[in-house]
């Protein structure tokens, strides 16, 4: 298939930056096959367009690129990122929604660090993507890290305290407890965790 030319990809990536949901539509009223003809690797497009506009916080122009090609959204780029990763880690909720809607399956791909976006909006503090992610895939907070950290161990050792307040009421409700005492691969709980970085209102937290 043939690859977009030069200006047409340049006028995509600025489309997908500025959020011109216009733009995008006379882009591929001139070229119906557009999205799927997107030169990945050209000097304009490291990754996808949805990858792009997610990061920057476009949500019209996420919807207006997930009704095209909903595929886009289980796609990774370069650095095994998918476009509920960026926008996770963000904080960009309503997008997160809706890509959601399209995969849900994403909740679990793992970048090139082993993160899930759970644990991306963990170590930010996304209360509030936390949530939607667990609505969406509840066992990917059993999901641990290459040295056995749960995503409450990210909580603690980034000090995001809301955020761990939200995953411990979700996992005592969910009859997940055991996962508070779980334990790395240095043998730490994320209580010793704590007590080793001298958060004492994580340590409280955690205790109540």
């Amino acid at each position: 298939m043939e690859q977009i030319s030069e200006d047409v990809g340049r006028r995509l990536y600025e489309a997908c930056l500025s959020g011109s949901v216009a733009e995008l539509y006379a882009l591929i009223q001139e070229d119906q096959l557009i999205l799927n003809r997107v030169n990945l690797h050209a000097c304009f497009f490291n990754d996808t367009p949805l990858h792009v506009t997610t990061s920057c916080g476009h949500l019209e122009f996420t919807k207006a690129l997930l009704t095209r090609k909903p595929k886009l959204a289980s796609e990774l780029d370069s650095l095994r990122c998918s476009p509920l990763h960026l926008a996770s880690i963000e904080g960009h909720v309503e997008i997160v929604q809706e890509l959601l809607r399209v995969n849900t399956n994403v909740c679990i791909a793992r970048d090139q660090y082993g993160r899930i976006p759970l644990h991306l909006a963990a170590m930010k503090g996304r209360v509030e993507v936390i949530q939607e992610l667990l609505g969406a895939r509840p066992n990917s907070i059993q999901e641990k890290l290459g040295k056995g950290e749960t995503v409450m161990h990210l909580c603690v050792k980034y000090n995001k305290l809301e955020a761990l307040k939200t995953l411990v009421k979700y996992v005592q409700s969910s009859g997940m407890e055991s996962l508070l005492n779980s334990r790395d691969d240095d043998g730490n709980t994320i209580l010793h965790l704590a007590a080793t970085l001298k958060q004492m209102d994580v340590s409280i937290c955690i205790l109540m």
